[in-house]
């Protein structure tokens, strides 16, 4: 499908990013690839073509419309590159890394578990986990003169983690399991993205094991969640059993395919409920720890958060009904994610020939959709360095070019979670600020970016949580 704008354009030429420029510039891209984009962004304009890791060919744009066009007005022209799909040798053939009329058929059966009316009814259980999270904190912090400095990433990452297990398997992993579960998905994708940086390291990393290393951890990441797959269908074929708990993984142990009546095959079952819990606590503690980073330097916004909450709600908890009423926190979150997109960068390859506003766009171009780049372009945000929830007010205006913001992708591969997201860390910000002041302590170093697969800190930073009076 050509662009409709098309017309009788000549067909125009991207700039080019020397091969050998890109392959000299490998190593500062692998160090600070944030950086390293950016810098060509500022010279070369919104879209040009380079080689990742100095190889492989890709078009690098932060053009709205060309996100756009490749997102939603052409998606079937453009399907996941061989760098998202090879991330499914680790983390299984489930949503996010499947393809075709394979993902749509998966799609079909899972989207239903995340209607608005289930994420309604997990907005309880998303408070008591907060609420058991915070508690021994608050403890902490009485006996400590009234503050605690706690490690942001790893408090987020824990308080995540144990909403999105229970909400796929009723239970609560033990402490020992739920670090380990984390400390896999770290090495994971840190050592899988490495291969795609710096590919040249490959043979390498291959004679070195690192390759069989990461299998193993793979490998035992399934083996951890595979056993709570198995404890529920022994349960629920036992003779008398109980009628099982009405959670995510029951939804897919449940899930009928149209065409056949037939379920999922065990197999199926465990990539997908790997990607749940991989996708379903990463984004959301990412976000909530730059939240955090965020809050700690701008307090005013914090109680501009605290004061709408008070007036809203007095002393009780917020419902699912209340937070349509608690805006500042979601325009909180939306901004932090704008800054610091979980989903940093999009890659899609064109699967035949198409053409957009002139430009000749060849079958196999791998596109690289820096959203994060995007997210902070002067073309389409005042002041873009700056933390200013109030622009995501309904109030406020909006950027004047559509696909300026897509923090959870866009097209028929939006985010299947995106509401379970938003409820979640709208929530986790609503009661953490309900409870606790959120400082910096100084002396800290600089907090630097990491972008895996998603983008988190290098390494972790503390805030300092200080009881507000009761």
């Amino acid at each position: 499908m050509a662009d409709d704008n098309l017309g009788a354009r000549p067909p125009r030429a991207l700039p080019q990013v020397p091969r050998w420029q890109s392959l000299r510039n490998s190593l500062k891209l692998a160090a600070d690839p944030l950086g390293a984009l950016g810098a060509i962004h500022a010279r070369y304009g919104d879209t040009a073509r380079l080689y990742i890791g100095g190889v492989q060919p890709s078009v690098l744009t932060r053009d709205p419309g060309l996100v756009q066009h490749v997102l939603q007005k052409n998606h079937r022209n453009y399907a996941k590159s061989a760098f998202t799909l090879g991330f499914a040798r680790y983390i299984g053939h489930g949503l996010l890394t499947n393809e075709g009329p394979d993902w749509l058929r998966q799609r079909r059966l899972i989207q239903p578990g995340f209607h608005r009316q289930r994420v309604a009814g997990l907005t309880g259980l998303m408070q008591e986990i907060v609420a058991e999270t915070l508690a021994p904190l608050a403890q902490q912090a009485a006996a400590s003169g009234g503050a605690v400095a706690v490690p942001a990433h790893a408090l987020m990452t824990r308080l995540t983690f144990r909403i999105i297990a229970r909400s796929v398997f009723s239970t609560s992993f033990a402490e020992a399991e739920l670090d380990r579960l984390a400390q896999l998905i770290t090495e994971i994708q840190a050592f899988y993205i490495g291969t795609i940086r710096q590919p040249y390291f490959n043979f390498w990393r291959r004679l070195r094991g690192r390759f069989r290393r990461a299998d193993a951890r793979t490998a035992e990441l399934r083996a951890l969640l595979g056993r709570y797959i198995a404890q529920r269908q022994a349960a629920s074929a036992a003779p008398r059993a109980p009628a099982p708990p009405d959670d995510l993984l029951q939804m897919l142990l449940d899930a009928r395919y149209e065409d056949t009546g037939e379920p999922m095959a065990p197999a199926r079952v465990l990539d997908e409920a790997l990607i749940l819990l991989v996708a379903g606590h990463e984004t959301s503690a990412n976000a909530l720890t730059w939240l955090l980073y965020l809050l700690a330097h701008h307090p005013a916004e914090a109680r501009l958060i605290q004061a709408e909450t008070a007036a809203a709600l007095g002393a009780r908890g917020p419902a699912f009904a209340d937070l349509p009423r608690l805006g500042r926190a979601l325009c909180a979150v939306q901004e932090t994610m704008r800054l610091y997109p979980p989903a940093w960068m999009v890659d899609r390859v064109a699967l035949a020939d198409d053409d957009y506003q002139g430009l000749r766009i060849p079958k196999g171009t791998l596109f690289s959709l820096f959203l994060y780049g995007l997210h902070r372009d002067a073309q389409h945000w005042d002041a873009p360095a700056e933390f200013r929830p109030a622009r995501f007010a309904p109030d406020a205006p909006r950027p004047l070019v559509p696909f300026a913001y897509a923090p959870f992708g866009g097209g028929p591969r939006l985010c299947v979670g995106l509401q379970f997201a938003l409820t979640e860390m709208q929530l986790v910000a609503v009661e953490l600020l309900r409870t606790f002041d959120v400082e910096w302590p100084e002396g800290q170093p600089p907090v630097v970016e990491q972008p895996l697969i998603t983008l988190r800190p290098r390494g972790d930073f503390q805030v300092r949580l200080r009881l507000r009076p009761a």
